[in-house]
């Protein structure tokens, strides 16, 4: 635990801050007193802190001031090849020891145990490490240690891992990425982050030198250029004291090359590129300013107070965008105008929008003007006042919340201070500060920041999009010419239409409770009201500043012909939309403005549900907010065809995309082409009604006896208890017997096997292979296909990736279902090499083949076991696990809590059990077997 001396040092290191803040704020921020920072005399600095969430788990971070920036020509990509051999052999652990060793206490790779690199720096972090193992933190600072200074970087390691990345260049290749390959050069043009990718070139890759690598790894892989950051539930004493010891033995690079800043040239002139690609599925226009960035050496108290101004900037502008896409014929998809951080060094704003197909031009100019409104006008005073509150609110959600900061994120926080010197503060005083520092902002301060950043200089035009003959996209000169345009032109001011008003103003009859039930097994109670819902609840705390709300009806878009699907599945997108009662979608958010709280409808193939969660403080409106969504939905037309024509142009260049045409085709071989199966394209709204939206709706939502509601968080039985009452007790009862209808949507019987060529830039096969089998659904049959699971992506690891270099990797997922039919699935799919597909997809099936042959290993087993096991003490951990838990008991039968359905299960599996279950299933299941090549070109 935490000494509690902590809180009250900080507290009196904060006090002269928060009554001076606004009279000298150019002083120090002070670090979080709960940090152990500090410096070794050859230059490494180190942070460690107590933390507990999760419980008994610590995170090890490895942070390097080094990136890709760094390269030299012949090295361009060894930056990010040098992070992956951080896993492929080091003094203490050769080989994949540092996977293997972690992997066998239930540490995954990839979600746990994973590393990046970006332009300036390479972080390597171990997550989730249980800590309450004898000597698993010593193993981990260890891991540090080598990470450092002690990778082998073999030769023969080195060339097993080219493949690898070869085949993650290829999977990165998008159409995304190659237009980023055009406009990066002009947006940064005279920098290094214009000629560098991160990922590199393929050449390079494929055929340096190792000395290359290793002369890299010398210069720059070095004590004065690296941070450590150990957060989690340990003694921060006897870890600094074991930093201290390991670390200091590292020995300083002696004439250590300079580690340069990389400046982004200024310039007068508009710069205007266009970007375009085959596989590109939207139009897009962006405008970047760019600024240069407070310096590390001033981030003082005035730093954090422009942070603020900054936020409260984004905030107001999102809503004035929000609101304009609501109403009329909207101009655009999707726009943003805002402020932030750009790349070390630089800030940015950022104007830009999706556009409908060939109408750049009406995109520009509205987002523009927008930009222009607030240069010209300012915000007013109702809306600065509204984000003023909501940032409040998200402070004070934030600073009740102060025990479920997650490990990851302070050592996040770590990592920006060490690299760029973001402050480092305690929860404390975020609160106390903020609240304080928030009264000294006015909204004329906050409207001037546009003048400062919407301005010519350093301006830079980039257009995005398909290619074709029937494409037309902005010149330069048109661009240009718009943007001067609606600087000249006159700009009425924003107008707030904003209201005060009540969620409800009708008295509510409510219905009393009139049956309890205690269900101890999971510490919960079952009220059954007069109007007949039934409401489940569970006091739970593990997050102090939240409720969550969960209900659910059988019956679902099943209970819909064919030919009203469409709708039904646009429901759920529009719904929110349309407001509730008689507000609409924008005076509704205005009249919540300050009140942190959601609910949301849903319909699904089986069910209709309402999902939310709030603030104890706003559970009350939460409860209102679900009597109207339920009693007194709204239906608002304008609002349906605003969405529905930015739907429409959204999906309308989506088939250009290599993977909406993959997922399509999936779908409908999955569902054997059933009639039911309606791929989201702009042909959907063909069948799409705003009536028939209405009618659904209204027929799905209307009987509160057929629901099963649950609240579970920190809020009292007795308000639960009355607040059911009386909102969910006024819902009303619709007698009538209902249940889903099983629709027969089945996969192909048999083995399908399906080559189909696509047209592609980068050239690349995608391997999907799916099992479907009939099977129970029970605890023990879960467990099993996830353990199943488990184990695969273990061997697909090490067989496919590791061994062969045929991808970056082998994604496997799994799911089991109980209705309509109990049925479990298995599916692998990975990218490779046209000319490996095939090969790769051989051994897909042959690892399975092995373990119906021979069972999996047992240290397999044991990986995947204890795995499980830890994901499943964390989860406990969280509001949401015990709603899961309370749903899955009234709707599948069974505790998934209870020791019997979960470790007992565990601790019973053995290879043979698995071998068993892997063999019954594969042995009924039907298969679908698709590779996806490019077409040829002729």
């Amino acid at each position: 635990m935490r000494k509690p001396t902590y809180l009250f040092i900080a507290i009196l290191c904060l006090t002269p801050f928060l009554s001076d803040s606004q009279d000298d704020m150019s002083q120090p921020v002070p670090m979080d007193t709960a940090v152990h920072y500090g410096q070794l005399g050859n230059g490494m600095t180190y942070y460690i802190r107590h933390n507990e969430e999760p419980k008994e788990r610590a995170s090890f971070y490895m942070i390097q001031n080094v990136g890709a920036l760094l390269e030299e020509d012949n090295q361009n990509g060894l930056a990010h090849f040098l992070e992956h051999m951080a896993f492929n052999g080091t003094e203490h652990f050769e080989g994949k020891g540092i996977i293997n060793t972690l992997e066998k206490h239930g540490v995954a790779f990839g979600r746990n145990i994973n590393a990046y690199t970006s332009f300036n720096e390479t972080v390597y972090n171990l997550s989730d490490i249980p800590v309450t193992l004898p000597g698993l933190v010593d193993t981990c600072l260890l891991i540090l240690n080598d990470w450092s200074n002690y990778l082998l970087l073999t030769d023969e390691e080195i060339d097993a891992e080219r493949g690898v990345i070869t085949e993650e260049w290829r999977t990165r290749r998008n159409a995304d990425f190659r237009m980023r390959e055009k406009y990066f050069p002009v947006l940064l043009k005279g920098s290094k982050f214009a000629v560098r990718d991160v990922i590199g070139n393929l050449d390079v890759i494929k055929n340096f030198k190792y000395e290359t690598l290793r002369k890299f790894y010398h210069d720059w892989y070095r004590t004065d250029l690296q941070a450590i950051a150990i957060v989690g539930d340990i003694n921060p004493d006897e870890v600094e004291k074991k930093v201290k010891e390991l670390f200091s033995k590292i020995p300083a690079v002696q004439n250590e090359k300079y580690r340069p800043f990389f400046k982004v040239p200024p310039h007068k002139e508009t710069r205007f590129v266009l970007a375009t690609d085959a596989e590109a599925s939207q139009y897009s226009v962006s405008i970047y300013i760019k600024h240069d960035a407070i310096k590390p050496e001033d981030k003082d108290l005035d730093y954090i107070r422009s942070q603020y101004i900054e936020n409260l900037f984004n905030m107001m502008l999102r809503e004035r965008i929000s609101e304009l896409l609501q109403k009329g014929e909207p101009p655009f998809v999707i726009g943003r105008v805002g402020h932030g951080s750009f790349v070390r060094g630089y800030d940015v704003t950022v104007i830009s929008a999706i556009a409908k197909p060939n109408m750049e031009d009406v995109a520009l100019r509205s987002i523009y003007t927008e930009a222009q409104r607030v240069v010209k006008h300012g915000f007013t005073a109702s809306e600065f006042d509204r984000a003023k509150i909501n940032l409040l609110t998200s402070m004070e959600n934030a600073y009740k919340q102060r025990d479920k900061i997650r490990n990851d994120s302070y050592a996040h926080s770590f990592k920006s201070n060490y690299l760029i010197n973001e402050p480092v503060t305690s929860a404390e005083f975020d609160w106390e500060f903020g609240q304080k520092v928030l009264k000294t902002i006015m909204v004329e301060e906050v409207s001037a920041k546009a003048k400062d950043w919407i301005v010519p200089e350093n301006r830079v035009v980039i257009v995005q999009g398909p290619e074709g003959a029937d494409v037309k996209h902005l010149t330069k000169e048109e661009a240009l010419g718009i943007i001067t345009d609606v600087e000249n032109s006159e700009i009425k001011p924003y107008e707030d239409t904003g209201q005060v008003a009540s969620l409800i103003d009708e008295e509510l009859p409510g219905s009393k409770v009139v049956a309890t039930r205690k269900l101890d097994d999971l510490d919960a109670v079952e009220w059954k009201l007069a109007n007949n819902a039934t409401v489940v609840y569970r006091h739970a705390d593990f997050e102090k500043d939240n409720v969550i709300l969960f209900a659910s009806s059988p019956g679902g878009s099943s209970l819909f012909d064919a030919d009203k699907i469409a709708s039904a599945i646009m429901l759920n997108n529009f719904i929110d939309a349309f407001g509730v009662g008689k507000f609409d979608a924008i005076t509704l958010k205005k009249i919540l403005t300050g009140k942190k709280v959601s609910l949301n409808a849903g319909l699904s193939d089986l069910n209709e549900t309402f999902s939310g969660s709030s603030t104890p403080k706003d559970f009350e409106t939460m409860m209102q907010l679900l009597y109207l969504q339920f009693a007194h939905p709204r239906f608002d037309k304008e609002a349906y065809e605003a969405l529905r024509s930015r739907y429409i142009a959204y999906l309308a260049n989506q088939e250009n995309s290599p993977r909406k045409i993959m997922s399509d085709s999936m779908s409908m071989i999955l569902s054997n082409y059933n009639k039911r199966t309606k791929l989201v394209n702009s042909k959907l709204f063909d069948e799409v009604s705003f009536a028939q939206m209405e009618k659904l709706y209204n027929d799905r939502f209307i009987d509160a006896g057929d629901f099963t509601f649950f609240i579970v968080g920190n809020i009292d039985e007795e308000t639960a208890k009355s607040m059911a009452e009386k909102y969910i007790g006024s819902l009303k009862d619709n007698p009538r017997e209902e249940n889903w209808v099983d629709r027969k949507v089945r996969g192909p019987k048999g083995k399908t096997v399906k080559e189909i060529t696509i047209p592609l830039q980068t050239k690349k096969a995608t391997v999907f292979v799916n099992f479907t089998s009939n099977f129970a659904y029970t605890p023990e049959n879960n467990l099993e296909l996830k353990v199943l699971q488990g184990i695969l992506r273990l061997r697909y690891t090490e067989e496919i990736r590791e061994k062969e270099g045929g991808t970056y990797g082998v994604r496997v997922s799994a799911n089991s279902q109980h209705f309509p039919v109990e049925e479990k699935s298995l599916q692998m799919n990975f990218d490779t090499a046209p000319e490996k597909g095939d090969y790769l997809k051989s051994l897909v099936y042959g690892e399975i083949d092995k373990v119906i042959k021979n069972g999996p290993t047992q240290e397999d087993l044991d990986k995947v076991v204890k795995n499980l096991k830890k994901d499943h003490e964390q989860a406990k951990q969280h509001n949401s696990y015990w709603l899961k838990a309370l749903s899955t008991y009234y709707q599948h039968g069974f505790n998934p809590d209870a020791k019997e359905n979960f470790e007992d299960i565990l601790d019973g599996l053995t290879t043979q059990k698995i071998q068993q279950f892997a063999k019954k299933f594969i042995a009924t299941a039907d298969t679908v077997d698709v590779v996806f090549k490019p077409l040829e070109e002729k």
